[in-house]
């Protein structure tokens, strides 16, 4: 004779609640300098950060006029990558450009 040794309520399935965490965003902010070129600054908006003539030159005219703008935002790996891209053409190219970032 064999014999059943299952658990009681080994066959109730339980429902598991899944909660998605949203990530931690960021804000990349590009910061004014008195030798960085404003077009150098909107050809990086345009390269950089995808923005569209006109809206790369009104970011432009925000950091120049006002110090500093936010020119995007996005989880931490990639808001770092974007201040690391800011640093390095500005450095190929001369200038001091900075960037920084600011949790949201």
């Amino acid at each position: 004779m064999a014999h059943d040794h299952r658990q009681p309520n080994a066959n109730v399935l339980e429902k598991v609640k899944t909660v998605t965490k949203k990530p931690t965003l960021y804000q990349v902010i590009l910061h004014n300098d008195d030798y960085t070129t404003m077009n150098f600054v909107i050809a990086v908006l345009e390269s950089v950060f995808y923005k569209q003539p006109a809206e790369a030159y009104r970011l432009m005219m925000e950091v120049h006029l006002q110090g500093r703008a936010v020119c995007g935002v996005y989880i931490h790996e990639v808001a770092e990558t974007k201040v690391a891209t800011v640093g390095d053409l500005a450095a190929g190219n001369g200038f001091p450009l900075q960037a920084s970032i600011e949790e949201e």
